[in-house]
């Protein structure tokens, strides 16, 4: 039997993008009635069924409701055990509602804390992830110094292996409800004038608390839901409502040519059939298709600031 590859091969990295957790201390209540820190642990539950296990998992931001250090505790009690089970790393960005000493603090073990922007490189085997910290202490739009492009610029004059996944919390995206023009990225143009013709294959951010996705400067943006309440998209045109439910994250599979983001709705819905991996690899072979494997991966490079994880870490 003549056998036919697929039209892809497997992913050469997969990462789990999650945002917009909002823990609270003490495990409190969002709106006096959404469990952010339970519905974190069902997001974990479920995709640890998948028997998924991702390259790294990358939060963009709003982690802590309050930037409260309890709260960056609560969320490294549930995420450290599952990054062990999983033997992945995680990439932590900043959101308009955390707070840059207790995150530096709590979430990268920085003792000096501080301030200043959390911008970060983190190679992934060759993919490299740069995090991009666009909050304004204090306010909830977002906005880059021009000393952040300046540094985002000459990290990407040089391209990286499998190309760059940019991560950061405020998309450069328009929104489809008016109030959140008031807490958009500011300045977008120049954020366009460093990435266009770089080898950023994707931005993935947060914020919006629905899913979206559109270009920028010619490349893919993905806004992930989030993993605590979300924005109901049917509200009565130019008005805004929360609503506890419809809470989803996203998977990035990277290709050599593309890079595929699939939302994932959180919650358990009724099964129509089961196909498991045996029985599907025994129908593709009786159908003579074969998937290729991924291309063997760049030699994973150690920093001496944090190895393996952290290439650089801006001053």
């Amino acid at each position: 039997m003549t056998t036919r590859q697929a039209e892809h091969p497997r992913p050469s990295h997969f990462l789990l993008h999650v945002s917009d957790t909002h823990l609270l201390a003490g495990g409190g209540r969002l709106y006096d009635r959404v469990s952010a820190d339970r519905h974190l642990q069902q997001l974990f539950e479920q995709f640890e069924a998948s028997g998924g296990r991702p390259d790294a998992i990358v939060f963009t931001g709003d982690l802590a409701d309050r930037g409260e250090p309890e709260a960056y505790d609560l969320i490294r009690r549930i995420v450290d055990p599952v990054a062990a089970r999983l033997g992945t790393r995680v990439v932590w960005v900043m959101g308009n509602h955390d707070e840059r000493d207790a995150f530096r603090r709590g979430l990268l073990g920085d003792g000096i804390g501080g301030e200043r922007p959390v911008d970060r490189v983190d190679d992934v085997d060759g993919l490299r992830v740069i995090t991009l910290d666009s909050t304004v202490p204090g306010r909830h739009h977002g906005e880059l110094a021009d000393e952040q492009l300046d540094w985002l610029a000459e990290e990407l004059s040089i391209p990286a292996p499998h190309g760059t996944i940019l991560a950061m919390h405020h998309p450069p995206v328009p929104s489809v409800l008016d109030l959140a023009v008031s807490v958009e990225l500011r300045d977008q143009a120049a954020l366009a004038e460093v990435v266009a013709g770089s080898d950023v294959r994707s931005i993935i951010a947060g914020h919006l608390h629905y899913s979206s996705t559109a270009t920028f400067a010619g490349i893919p943006v993905s806004v992930a839901s989030a993993s605590c309440y979300t924005q109901d998209l049917t509200v009565p045109v130019g008005g805004t409502r929360g609503w506890d439910g419809a809470r989803a994250f996203n998977l990035v599979h990277v290709y050599p040519t593309t890079v595929l983001h699939s939302v994932v709705p959180l919650g358990d819905h009724a099964p129509l059939d089961w196909i498991d991996a045996d029985e599907s690899a025994r129908r593709l072979a009786a159908d003579g298709i074969a998937i290729p494997d991924a291309a063997p991966r760049a030699i994973r490079r150690e920093s001496p600031l944090t190895p393996p994880v952290t290439l650089s870490l801006r001053p």
